[in-house]
């Protein structure tokens, strides 16, 4: 135990040196301050869940919430929007408030299909959502992604045309886990939202050192950012998400809200108002992914099992020469998985849970 948190306790530097935690207010985790290890059954790891939170903070704040909850929390919704800004360096004008990132994915959707058009988007990617822009008059055009299963942006770019309302960036991508090229991404958004609306999907970027796009909404206004609380900070279940853009495009958006912000509730709200001041549980939950990461990519390509080089909390990973019945061994071992995704090479993904609960899944597969 003393060498995994040694090992920590040195990661822990590497990731404030690059910027990715703030060193102010970071505490390096030890015996006493780490993230509790609980037990699931059955062991779940299917929606890219993180296994640790909510953090103990957020945790706190939702239960002392519940006392306000027969309140309207119109000054609570201000107050998380304004640290919301100031963690982006934007403004409360910048700013809409979704129960998840999957509304705001919804309202990006209705907002851009109020005309016939097309949506160009990658294959493959997170796309149960665009079935409201199809069902809106929106046609779907799927670029196949590169060899590397990363974004094909040239393609991307190349494919806009008159009729072109949407273009939706995952990044970093899901179910791939690979990462855009900043600079590459930097010029794509450039040129593209010359011609169109983008849609940059942040939901992952937090468990990378690559910096959030946020910083280009205050001027351009064609580029959309949808960010959610249910990853980095463990609050799936309460729905909680944003979007960042320019103030005239968040305006048209809130107008597709019965009540603007009105989604959120007081729970919610109170637990990523406290996560978002919880600086150490964040850092703790990057060190223990990569961690276990590491370890479950390690042990898979012993077992001749290709997985994509992965930036997020799950991986990607080709079955094709896989002898067993993967999905038989997972339900034996009662852990929940997902499905193929590319029937040509036989394609899945797996979350990261914690270390027990990977090492659990790797001797279900042998």
């Amino acid at each position: 135990m003393s060498n995994r948190r040694n090992w920590l306790k040195q990661t822990s530097l590497g990731i404030v040196g690059l910027g990715i935690i703030p060193l102010e207010g970071f505490t390096i985790p030890t015996k006493d301050n780490s993230i509790e290890e609980e037990e699931v059954n059955p062991i779940r790891l299917r929606s890219n869940e993180n296994p640790y939170g909510p953090s103990a903070s957020a945790r706190n704040a939702m239960s002392t919430s519940i006392n306000a909850s027969n309140r309207y929390n119109w000054e609570l919704l201000d107050e998380l929007i304004g640290k919301i800004a100031q963690k982006h360096n934007v403004t409360y004008q910048n700013i809409l408030l979704g129960a998840g990132s999957s509304e705001i994915l919804n309202l990006v959707a209705l907002y851009c299909s109020k005309k016939p058009g097309n949506l160009i988007i990658a294959e493959t990617t997170f796309d149960y959502w665009t079935i409201t822009a199809e069902n809106a008059g929106l046609k779907k055009n799927a670029i196949p992604l590169t060899t590397d299963k990363k974004h094909d942006l040239a393609t991307m770019l190349n494919a806009i045309d008159a009729d072109t309302k949407l273009v939706y960036i995952c990044n970093p991508n899901n179910p791939t886990g690979t990462i855009c090229d900043n600079e590459a991404l930097l010029n794509f958004i450039k040129e593209a939202t010359k011609r169109t609306k983008v849609l940059v999907d942040e939901a992952y970027l937090d468990f990378t050192n690559q910096p959030s796009l946020a910083n280009l909404v205050t001027e351009n206004k064609n580029l959309i950012i949808a960010k959610t609380f249910s990853k980095i900070y463990g609050l799936a279940g309460a729905r909680i998400g944003y979007a960042l853009a320019h103030p005239e495009i968040i305006n048209e958006m809130s107008q597709l809200q019965f009540a603007t912000n009105g989604s959120v509730s007081t729970t919610a709200a109170s637990g990523a108002l406290a996560s978002l001041n919880d600086n150490k549980f964040v850092a703790e939950t990057i060190l223990l992914n990569a961690e276990a990461r590491k370890y479950t990519m390690e042990q898979l390509e012993n077992l001749k099992i290709p997985c994509i080089p992965s930036h997020t909390n799950f991986i990607y990973f080709s079955l094709e020469n896989y002898k067993k019945d993967f999905f038989a061994q997972l339900e034996k071992n009662n852990i929940l998985g997902t499905k193929i995704y590319e029937e040509k090479g036989k394609w899945s993904r797996i979350t990261i849970g914690t270390m027990k609960e990977m090492k659990q899944f790797i001797k279900a597969l042998k």
